[in-house]
């Protein structure tokens, strides 16, 4: 198993076709059509609009940070080390432990809750149990390793958007683009808080994006077949779960296509979608929860931190199922993750030139050690951006932090965090005194 050490060359072996359906598993998602019923209130036009320009914001800094582990082999949390430190990355991937955990829940709850919706027309009912046997055979597909997933994704993907393009084809059947336009927008929703809401999904991948781009044959292949991808598959995920929701008035757009699968005799189908769309997307959770675990400890074993984060992720499922209400879970990701990848783009592409030293990445007192394995410099740019995130985020103000804003900014959060931590990070950090410019010297 590979750990976190550098992938040889002429042991990469997935191409740019391997990374579209890689990366169009994690996007066939319920959890993805659930988040598009977070931007009802915009309407269809409004709505559209914010799904494509969130995704092609939220895209382009993922497929750049998968650029890093491309081309030298490194998964992400490593790849934070160059601008946080060595220690100073474990921050990071304490994050984004807690925040792939809580993706598994969420997206084994979902499946829990469809699969029960379905095998109720059987005369059985268990979400429990539907959901502790999600999380395992999840957890299985992530232990078999990077020789099967592609072979896995091939197969499980290609049937995936077949079925997809059923599903959307009923709901458009029974609803159709007309009576969705005609229904009116709500005034007090901004529209960049919606567009938030999509940019924060592509920024949720980027965390793990380099786990999997490191075993890629190109650079150039690996971006656009996880740019192309995800951008398609997601922003078509969103728009159902959106078209849904405004039809319905439902919270649960996912439940309403299940319902209307079932309806026109398509429960087989329906429960296929169900649980592959889990298996194909979650995966990539509980295989990166080992990933940044080991970033922290070396010796926990890759097969080990696997089982660990399946069996935590699953026992989250069935133990808080309030997980569920999870809009303020992706705007608390996009306050964790945009300031801390600002950091980490503005210092690979325009401090560091591209360049990184693999042997000092794993090497204490190394150029990456700055002060005791910590860069102060990143961390004082993070928190300054993690504050920005938040005072640009009235959801995030007044529903999580009780605090009263009367400030419903136009601009959004997500952009400014990322682009004013990443200044902020250049300007504190473009001396020779945390040997930022001397790697590329």
């Amino acid at each position: 198993m590979p750990g976190i050490k550098p992938i040889p060359k002429e042991e990469r072996n997935l191409k740019g076709w391997d990374f579209f359906l890689l990366w169009a598993g994690a996007a066939v998602s319920l959890a993805e059509i659930w988040a598009g019923g977070l931007i009802v209130p915009l309407g269809l036009g409004l709505g559209l609009w914010a799904i494509l320009l969130g995704h092609l914001i939220g895209n382009t800094p993922f497929a750049l940070g998968g650029l890093i582990g491309s081309r030298w082999g490194i998964p992400t949390m490593v790849a934070v080390r160059p601008s946080f430190g060595i220690r100073g990355s474990y921050f990071a991937a304490a994050l984004n432990v807690i925040q792939l955990i809580g993706w598994t829940a969420v997206m084994l709850i979902i499946c829990g809750g469809a699969a029960d919706a379905i095998s109720k027309s059987y005369g059985f009912s268990n979400p429990t149990l539907w959901i502790i046997l999600a999380g395992t055979i999840t957890t299985l597909w992530a232990v078999v390793g990077r020789r099967f997933w592609k072979y896995l994704q091939r197969i499980s993907v290609f049937v995936l958007l077949i079925l997809c393009m059923a599903m959307t084809y009923i709901v458009f059947r029974e609803y159709g683009w007309g009576m969705l336009s005609q229904l009116p927008q709500k005034k007090d929703f901004p529209f960049m808080v919606g567009m938030d809401l999509v940019i924060a999904m592509p920024i949720s991948w980027l965390p793990l994006v380099s786990d999997y781009s490191r075993f890629a044959t190109g650079s150039r292949s690996s971006f656009w077949g996880t740019w192309i991808s995800y951008f398609m598959v997601s922003s078509w995920m969103y728009f159902l779960g959106l078209a849904a929701s405004l039809a319905t008035q439902s919270s649960d757009p996912s439940g309403v296509v299940m319902n209307l699968m079932l309806k026109f005799g398509w429960a087989i189908p329906a429960l296929i979608i169900v649980l592959f769309s889990t298996f194909t997307t979650t995966f990539l959770d509980i295989y990166s929860t080992a990933i940044s675990g080991l970033n922290i400890f070396p010796k926990l074993g890759e097969r080990k931190g696997i089982w660990i984060g399946g069996i935590l992720g699953t026992a989250t499922a069935v133990f808080f199922p309030a997980l569920l209400q999870y809009e303020h879970f992706l705007l608390f990701i996009g306050a964790m993750f945009c300031p801390l990848f600002g950091i980490v783009l503005v210092d690979y592409f325009f401090l560091r030139r591209r360049v990184i030293d693999l042997d000092d990445l794993y090497r204490r007192d190394g150029k990456y050690w700055f002060r005791k394995g910590i860069n102060p410099v990143a961390l004082i740019a993070w928190a300054i951006g993690f504050a920005i995130y938040l005072g640009f985020s009235p959801m995030l103000m007044e529903k999580v932090l009780q605090i009263k804003t009367a400030f419903p900014w136009a601009i959004g959060s997500s952009l400014p965090s990322m682009a004013l931590a990443g200044m902020i990070y250049w300007f504190l950090a473009g001396s020779r005194r945390y040997g930022v410019r001397s790697v590329s010297s």
